[in-house]
């Protein structure tokens, strides 16, 4: 298997080879909120990662990469932010110190929004970073703190987001929202469909289940070309002493059960994600 620093390193050569040509979405992190290793976390897994940096993993998050105009996009806001950004300025560097042209925020669970914390007075200082987000996520941002300090201060900008219509980035790129049924503590949760000049993609880390989503799962892989879908836990015995029904994802084991009867051209766009 290939170590995560060397996977790291191809994603960045092969993300700058695609930046020559038309938009690109580049993972920045595959992991659940916690990343890997997960705080306190005993398993085998987590302690190679605190023995050998290079199995670490951040957690989910993407970026739009349009090289026809230098400018850039994240898709959630991790608390590994600072790497994740920095990795994406070696991608795409830009070179006019400007750090983001905007964030599309998926929900309020930690792991996609507490990275916000960096654009603050106590690190980035940011002036007016659209933040893209569905109503009650806004909502939450713009009464609670810490999050309200940046919307006063004018670190961030909220930028209203509508289920089912598209933002548009840039001549031929677009970023749609969809609601999809997950804990809402918070905030609203949504995926996105990231629409290019040559091709589409889903992006979907979070769900309760396929059942309560009113877009049966085979036909929202037939509008893309690549499904970046929520494989937080493959079975039922990931999380010992923990009941599941508090943390509610499809298992991978149900995704693929899922996905089987459908022509292998659909089964093939699926990459899972949030693991």
């Amino acid at each position: 298997m290939q170590r995560e620093g060397e996977a790291q390193a191809q994603a960045v050569r092969y993300a700058r080879a695609m930046v020559r040509g038309g938009p690109i979405l580049l993972i920045l992190g595959a992991a659940q909120d916690g990343g890997v290793p997960h705080a306190g976390c005993r398993a085998r897994c987590c302690e190679a990662a605190w023995a050998d940096p290079a199995r670490r993993r951040d957690p989910a998050c993407a970026a739009i990469i349009d090289p026809a105009t230098g400018r850039r996009w994240m898709i959630d806001c991790t608390p590994r932010f600072p790497e994740q950004l920095r990795r994406l300025e070696e991608t795409s560097p830009r070179g006019d110190g400007a750090p983001l042209d905007g964030i599309f925020l998926t929900h309020a669970h930690v792991g996609h929004y507490a990275g916000l914390i960096h654009l603050g007075r106590e690190a980035m200082g940011t002036r007016g970073v659209p933040v893209h987000a569905m109503p009650r996520m806004a909502s939450f941002l713009r009464t609670q703190g810490p999050w309200g300090q940046l919307v006063s201060l004018g670190n961030v900008d909220l930028r209203p987001l509508e289920d089912g219509r598209a933002v548009p980035l840039s001549e031929g790129l677009s970023v749609t929202p969809f609601a999809v049924p997950h804990r809402g503590e918070y905030s609203e949760t949504v995926g996105f469909r990231v629409a290019g000049s040559r091709c589409s993609a889903l992006y979907l880390p979070d769900i309760d289940t396929w059942d309560r989503w009113d877009t049966p799962l085979g036909e929202a892989l037939r509008g893309v070309d690549v499904a970046f879908l929520d494989g937080t836990f493959f079975d039922a015995g990931e999380l010992p002493g923990r009941a599941l029904a508090e943390v509610p994802h499809p298992l991978m084991r149900d995704t693929l059960l899922r996905l089987a009867p459908l022509p292998p051209v659909e089964r093939a766009k699926v990459r899972f994600l949030h693991l």
